[in-house]
């Protein structure tokens, strides 16, 4: 079993920054693919980051070049540096962790949520 905990959501001004953490215990392992997904109310949740065990990333176009997907397998905790915020950023954002994708094996481990608020 894998338990997340995640940190770092608040209100935020346009243009703002925040980072966001997630800390990972239990059995959790380097190997592990770990994310962050958002989900705004009525609207799907989607993936926002995403990073594999050798540190290949990928983004969301909405959110290229401003946001930062880090991972420390040594502390198992996965980062989230958002730049240059922008109100339609704003939504619950979920810390992921997956493991054998596309086998019976499969895996997904979510956190609570954590709030982030974009406005004036």
């Amino acid at each position: 079993q894998v338990q997340l905990v995640e940190s770092g959501g608040g209100l935020v001004q346009p243009g703002g920054s925040l980072k966001l953490s997630c800390v990972a215990s239990g059995r959790m392992f380097s190997t592990y693919d770990m994310g962050w997904y958002r989900q705004a109310p009525g609207n799907e949740r989607e993936l926002v980051a995403g990073i594999t065990s050798s540190s290949s990333t990928n983004y969301t176009d909405s959110v290229k070049g401003r946001f930062t997907i880090s991972r420390d397998s040594a502390k198992k905790t996965v980062y989230l540096q958002m730049n240059s915020l922008k109100p339609e950023d704003t939504a619950v954002y979920y810390c992921n962790v997956q493991r054998g994708t596309g086998t019976r094996w499969f895996t997904t481990y979510w956190g609570q949520g954590t709030q982030v608020t974009v406005s004036s």
